[in-house]
């Protein structure tokens, strides 16, 4: 019996065991007081060797409670872009409202309706875009979560001009709420995967939509699983194979928040389920997905429960299971964080963007990153 405290401490401390990266720097890309940076998800984010491009948008700060973003709805939400040319030590913030006119949601901000906030005016694109040239970034955006219309720019230099808006179909639905996550195939051949409004106008499910002309014309390929009583929104997608594509959903129930995947075998048009590869996600929150060059896959996303944190996860069979849980930094100071995006380094090296609060900065809300090596995850 005398052994019985030592027994019950080593169980204890296997339950405790978590995966972490022993490899890991965290840096920060947009931090200022009395603002609010939030969603990288909502944005894209972009790679060419080590130079690297995230957006995001900057808000002034406000706290409206515990259940909301602390962001003031009263004033005008900027969309910003951070450039980093050394592989995401140092960031550089551009307004590409200067250079482009990017700027967001027509005249809405998270859903609510402003007079005073207009988008540019989304036309029809009449000139093919060039989906395979060196230098492209897509973004994919809309003008409301439930049952808004999604419009798209393009950029032939990294981000430092962009084209658009040209407007997106609505696909048949009431609406999209489109976010950026697209699958380039060739020059003109290009799959997106989107949020649309459910048959009642609400948030929401994801489709499956294609072009094969260079963005002239957009086709519905597939659903990408039934109409949900909660909703699936905000896909992030990659391809497997040649007529492979694996996608991860953010979903949302009555109470539960969780993460499913689903799986196509023939290019986007049918899709089965896939399992879930993350059973809570806290109050729900999307997820970033990549291919690695090892061909691994590497999901991230934020835990908004405690302890509130940026989490990321592996797969060496193509989704089909996932590691546990792995802690890229737990220093969240509410579950207001998360939107994760990232790209892997030329070096190997996984670059995650999202949004955070922690103590040692104060309430506001900014832009960081981690800079890990998936080679360096350690149980401990």
């Amino acid at each position: 019996m005398r052994f019985l405290p030592i027994a019950l401490a080593l169980i204890s401390t296997m339950a405790t065991a978590e995966l972490r990266p022993t490899d890991v720097e965290h840096v920060k890309i947009y931090a200022e007081k009395m603002s609010f940076g939030g969603w990288p998800a909502n944005h894209g984010m972009w790679i060419w060797d080590n130079e690297i491009v995230v957006g995001f948008a900057v808000g002034d700060y406000k706290d409206l409670g515990p259940e909301r973003h602390a962001i003031d709805r009263d004033t005008p939400e900027r969309h910003y872009l951070g450039r980093s040319k050394d592989g995401g030590h140092t960031w550089e913030v551009i307004d590409p409202a200067l250079n482009g006119d990017l700027i967001p949601e027509g005249g809405f901000l998270h859903g609510v309706e402003r007079t005073d906030v207009k988008a540019l005016e989304a036309v029809v694109n009449t000139t093919p875009i060039n989906f395979a040239h060196p230098d492209f970034a897509l973004t994919l955006r809309t003008t409301d979560i439930n049952a808004g219309s999604s419009r798209i720019f393009y950029s032939y230099d990294r981000g430092l001009s962009w084209e658009g808006p040209f407007l997106l179909p609505n696909f048949g639905a009431p609406g999209t709420a489109a976010r950026t996550d697209y699958v380039v195939n060739s020059k003109d051949d290009c799959h997106a995967f989107i949020t649309v409004a459910k048959a009642n106008g609400q948030e929401g499910r994801v489709i499956c939509i294609r072009t094969r002309d260079g963005g002239l014309t957009w086709t519905k390929e597939g659903d990408i699983g039934p109409e949900p009583k909660g909703f699936k929104i905000m896909p992030a997608t990659v391809r497997i194979a040649d007529n492979e594509l694996y996608t991860i959903v953010r979903s949302r129930g009555a109470v539960k928040r969780w993460q499913d995947a689903y799986r196509s075998v023939d290019d986007g048009k049918t899709w089965t389920f896939a399992g879930m590869p993350v059973e809570d996600a806290g109050k729900g929150n999307p997820a970033a997905l990549i291919k690695l060059e090892d061909g691994r896959l590497c999901m991230t996303y934020g835990y908004r429960a405690e302890p509130y944190s940026i989490r990321a996860k592996l797969s060496d069979d193509n989704g089909a299971t996932w590691s546990d849980d792995i802690v890229l930094r737990d220093d969240g100071a509410n579950r207001d964080i998360g939107y994760t995006r990232m790209v892997q380094r030329p070096d190997g090296k996984v670059v995650v963007t999202y949004y955070i609060n922690e103590p040692e900065f104060g309430p506001e809300r900014y832009i960081g990153a981690t800079i890990f090596d998936p080679d360096s995850v350690k149980k401990f």
